[in-house]
């Protein structure tokens, strides 16, 4: 059976559980009509909608007509949008905590004070280390820290937000050893040509992404690089580099977002792969 929107052939079968169901999202998503990526970027950022929301309201959300809500479930193999919000209250509870009822009720007491103001960096810089364990992949990690341990050099890209995370690896390869290279963008000298085909990337940027590090994180794929992307969602524009995808979910105050969660990611993957270095 082949859907008439993306030409590709919808699944026989629903995912069983909710890793099952990112992994085929993030499989399937760029042949995914325009609506229909919309909607699908929209629920892997807010995968927490799902549980409790209608379909009126995810349609609502992620600005798309409820139909092309219908055409993602089918998408995804499910016989209607039911069938897929059981899956997420069954599956769900399980993989993320539940932070968003904590953090109503810290902003309901809170004031506009710098005590307040921390506190509420806090929670949700708690809630997003407690994400990382489930959000990030064990076994993509290991190949993350096997393709980087074997790599010749490293090359860290990552812009703006990014851009503490990548040189927070710089600084930490270099206190190890490791051969590392700091893409930072400053004067706009480009130093993509130091990219070898023995060479790794780790390409970190988040939404809404930062289109150089994309450019550059492409031409290294062309070039023959291995590309570790820390990223936000499977359907980042780094999956269809075939990037070795490690996700982080990090919670915001208002429109600011820390970055509690990706600099603990930084440092183990930094700390691991020197580890295995060592043994190499």
């Amino acid at each position: 059976m082949t859907d008439t929107d993306s030409g590709q052939p919808l699944p026989t079968s629903p995912p069983e559980t909710i890793d099952a169901f990112f992994e085929r999202l993030g499989a399937t998503a760029e042949h995914l009509p325009k609506r229909l990526k919309q909607f699908a970027d929209f629920i892997a950022a807010n995968p927490d909608r799902v549980p409790v929301s209608t379909v009126a309201e995810l349609a609502e959300g992620a600005d798309v007509q409820p139909s092309a809500v219908m055409r993602f479930c089918q998408e995804m193999g499910f016989s209607g949008y039911s069938q897929m919000q059981k899956l997420f209250r069954s599956d769900y509870s399980q993989k993320w905590p539940d932070y968003a009822t904590r953090l109503a009720k810290l902003r309901d007491h809170g004031t506009e004070s710098p005590s307040a103001l921390l506190a509420e960096f806090v929670e949700v810089g708690r809630s997003s280390l407690e994400n990382l364990l489930t959000t990030v992949d064990p076994i993509a990690l290991q190949q993350a820290v096997d393709v980087l341990a074997r790599a010749e050099t490293i090359h860290m890209i990552g812009f703006r937000r990014a851009f503490p995370v990548t040189s927070y690896l710089a600084y930490a390869f270099e206190k190890m050893n490791v051969p590392a290279v700091l893409h930072s963008g400053i004067a706009n000298i480009n130093m993509e040509h130091l990219i070898r085909p023995n060479d790794a990337v780790i390409a970190v940027t988040f939404a809404p992404y930062t289109q150089m590090t994309i450019d550059m994180a492409t031409q290294a794929r062309s070039n023959g690089a291995d590309i570790v992307a820390i990223t936000d969602v499977v359907t980042s524009p780094l999956a269809r580099l075939k990037a070795i995808q490690l996700l982080v979910s990090e919670l915001d105050v208002g429109a600011f977002r820390a970055l509690s969660a990706s600099l603990s990611l930084a440092i183990s993957l930094a700390v691991s792969v020197g580890a295995q270095r060592n043994r190499i």
